[in-house]
């Protein structure tokens, strides 16, 4: 087995979720929603049982806050759709969600059902002791105000990784439509304030993710930052074009600054004709991977699944099936270190460099 680290999940989404329905969300994860009586699509894709059968060691668990009132449009009889941008929210009422997704995430570290990780010795350690790494990420910063004393509170609380915006607008900067086709130069970059989140993000020793962001943004970044350009989960425009998959010039861009890609899983990223069909074969999969490893080089691509956050391939299923992949790409020709490299050691790098650790040296 080839133990993964995972990019991008939405385990707290889902479980916060639970929990406003009254189901414990410490029970959901460690004993599994099975055990709770939850079936079907809410039994989502991760829980520590799971991950232990697929060979997930860990991942990057997002605090994110659902634009509940998004209305995915339909595609044509071409396939092309566009569903416009989530509406703005409110800094308040994301706080309070922000907050009670940590409490969430806290509670299961006291009850041992993970570990949170502030750093890579703590990776390291949850690995050796069989716990599940959990690294905590803010997908769309809606819970930052725009003096970011909020976000020194969250760096103490554990948060070592954020996307500065999710597909909407807010103080920071502008996400990009689900769309197809359409090219991610949809919109402005970074505010004024975006600018400034960045900054803080280089002092502090936060991974900046530049998943969902416009390639104007994304280019804003790439001038401000001093760590390697991360997009935890998109895929290659050039296979699936896709307003959320990355261009090759982006790529490349990703791969001079040595930074990391990670695969999405959610199928409309993947099929060239980007339906939202879970009949996708892993063979989608490993041609977004080859055309990654082409453009950004091997040290540069690994996964960001969006667990628990998208329509993943039947052939993959949830956590327990993530072998399947590395089955894939195994009798693709990647040999066991391309695949350690991917699976894993791409991400350690990575959160070593934009943590400012001795070891990425």
């Amino acid at each position: 087995m080839q133990p993964v680290f995972d990019g991008h999940n939405d385990v707290l989404l889902r479980l916060w979720n639970h929990a406003a329905k009254g189901i414990d969300p410490v029970a959901e994860f460690i004993d599994g929603p099975t055990a709770l009586g939850i079936k079907g699509a809410e039994r989502g894709h991760i829980d520590r049982a799971r991950a232990r059968a697929g060979g997930l060691i860990g991942g990057l668990c997002a605090i994110y806050i659902s634009s509940g009132d998004l209305d995915f449009a339909a595609p044509d009889e071409s396939g092309r759709y566009a569903t416009p941008l989530a509406a703005p929210l409110e800094r308040r009422p994301s706080l309070d969600v922000a907050l009670e997704m940590m409490a969430i995430a806290l509670r299961i570290d006291r009850a041992g059902g993970w570990s949170i990780c502030r750093g890579s010795a703590d990776i390291a350690a949850a690995a050796s002791a069989g716990s599940f790494a959990a690294v905590l990420h803010m997908e769309g910063c809606e819970p930052l105000d725009a003096d970011l004393s909020a976000l020194e509170t969250f760096h103490a609380a554990g948060l070592r990784s954020l996307g500065p915006v999710w597909s909407r607008p807010n103080i920071f900067g502008h996400g990009v439509p689900f769309a197809y086709p359409m090219s991610p130069d949809t919109g402005p970059g970074l505010t004024d304030a975006g600018r400034r989140l960045v900054t803080a993000c280089n002092r502090l020793g936060i991974l900046i993710d530049l998943a969902h962001i416009t390639e104007k943004g994304f280019w804003d970044v790439a001038g401000l930052t001093d760590q390697p350009l991360v997009v935890s989960h998109s895929n290659a425009h050039a296979v699936t074009p896709a307003a959320r998959n990355l261009t090759d010039r982006q790529l490349d861009a990703v791969r001079e600054s040595n930074g990391l890609v990670g695969l999405n899983f959610a199928v409309a990223m993947l099929r060239p004709d980007g339906r939202e069909d879970a009949d996708t074969p892993i063979s989608d999969m490993i041609r977004h991977i080859d055309h990654l490893v082409d453009r950004v080089g091997i040290d540069g691509v690994a996964i960001g699944s969006d667990f628990d956050g998208a329509t993943v391939p039947a052939g993959i299923g949830d956590a327990a099936g993530l072998q399947k992949l590395v089955e894939g790409l195994r009798n693709a020709g990647y040999g066991r270190e391309d695949l350690a490299k991917i699976c894993r050691n791409n991400w350690l790098r990575v959160l070593a460099s934009a943590w400012r650790e001795a070891a990425a040296a």
